[in-house]
């Protein structure tokens, strides 16, 4: 048991570790902007944009998250974290459009055309006006939703992407003790606790924030 502990076999766990940052930190910047837009089109209902996006997330949201990494991994010439944050970010932008589309018309209509009536164009009052409301309504499950990417990244371990699941699979393959194995699936479970917990408590002192801040 001892020697499952040596610091070459921290390091590679955090070598996946960091992959699995990287796929979460541009999978989710990604996914806001994509479900950002395409919930501004929708709530506008903008010509053709608005029917298109209403079809891109019924298509997405009704797909495994699983098919989506390996269509990206396998249809696409790009390499495996690539892939992974491709698929993530396309399947996870389909979710935020919902989110955003929600929070948006969380807003009451009447600010919007008081703001109609005062010259404003339709995209200064969504930025203006709607998003900052719409984003702080929407902090609680948009967060949610970034701890579901986190955790569904280590999908990207089925396409040979070694992030911090793969890497602990390989590194169960070194020790054919059954203890080796539970340890290593302790610490892999501890680091994605630690991480999805610290955001979730990052994501309740900013809704609080915001929350204050309004009155």
């Amino acid at each position: 048991m001892a020697d499952l502990f040596e610091m070459n076999n921290f390091l590679f766990l955090m070598g996946g570790f960091k992959v699995t940052l990287e796929i979460g930190f541009f999978s989710i910047i990604f996914s806001v902007v994509l479900g950002t837009l395409i919930g501004i089109v929708r709530y506008l209902k903008l010509p053709l944009l608005a029917q298109l996006g209403g079809l891109y997330v019924d298509i997405v949201r009704n797909i495994p998250c699983l098919l989506c990494v390996l269509i990206a991994r396998f249809m696409t010439p790009l390499p495996p974290t690539m892939s992974g944050i491709l698929a993530m970010s396309v399947f996870t932008g389909a979710i935020m459009a919902e989110i955003v589309r929600g929070g948006i018309n969380s807003v009451p209509k009447g600010q919007f055309e008081a703001a109609l009536s005062q010259g404003m164009n339709k995209w200064q009052i969504v930025y203006h006006i709607i998003l900052p409301q719409a984003y702080r309504n929407i902090i609680p499950p948009m967060v949610s939703q970034f701890t579901t990417v986190i955790k569904d990244s280590s999908f990207v371990w089925a396409v040979g992407t070694e992030e911090l699941t793969g890497r602990s699979m390989i590194l169960i393959g070194r020790y054919s003790d059954t203890s080796h194995l539970f340890v290593i699936m302790g610490c892999v479970a501890l680091i994605y606790f630690m991480l999805n917990y610290s955001l979730s408590l990052i994501a309740r002192w900013e809704h609080r924030r915001l929350i204050a801040k309004s009155y």
